[in-house]
């Protein structure tokens, strides 16, 4: 287990697939900048989930990249969320071991937790404590080579009742970004 500097447990799994992801991102180009199709498909994966945060986020070994980001004030905007979500610039990087993603990348699972606070593993990381977030709801997006590329999300700052047609909502939205990822590698935009 490792602490971040502010005396946080960290739970973050040992990421395995790690290098193959890095490998298979920088084939395809993603997370190095944010991407219009990104923050297109997370304007509406908000709108569909009725969530006021949504994410396109790809996972390497050290950091999470957001490609696309929506919040509350639109698409890359300055909240409060896209701020820590950059670190020094809104739209940017943020640490592998902050918020729930890495967890679903490495599980290779949708994750859907309705209150943050009732699960220890999550009740403590830095983007419960420093932005407040209290819902989380994630699939990965797994490409046609078996590797988890990183994930779709949504939060919220309130307790949400997902339920299973959250679940299932999030995880065809990943399906769907998938295959206009592999249409952009296709060549079929």
């Amino acid at each position: 287990m490792t602490y971040d500097p502010t005396g946080h447990l960290l739970l973050t799994p040992i990421d395995k697939e790690a290098p193959a992801r890095v490998q298979r991102l920088r084939e395809l180009g993603p997370g190095e900048r944010p991407d219009p199709a990104f923050d297109d498909f997370a304007h509406r994966l908000a709108e569909v989930t009725g969530a006021p945060f949504s994410m396109v986020n790809f996972i390497d070994e050290n950091r999470q990249f957001f490609a696309g980001l929506h919040t509350p004030e639109g698409t890359h905007s300055g909240s409060d969320l896209g701020a820590a979500a950059a670190g020094s610039g809104v739209g940017g990087f943020m640490a592998r071991d902050h918020g729930c993603c890495p967890h679903v990348v490495v599980r290779r699972k949708a994750l859907v937790l309705e209150d943050i606070c009732d699960y220890p593993r999550f009740a403590g990381n830095p983007v419960v404590d420093e932005i407040g977030i209290r819902s989380y709801m994630g699939a990965p997006l797994i490409d046609r080579t078996g590797v988890a590329l990183g994930t779709i999300c949504v939060v919220d700052t309130d307790v949400r009742p997902w339920g299973r047609a959250g679940l299932e909502t999030i995880k065809s939205m990943a399906a769907e970004r998938m295959e206009q990822i592999h249409r952009r590698e296709d060549g079929r935009f």
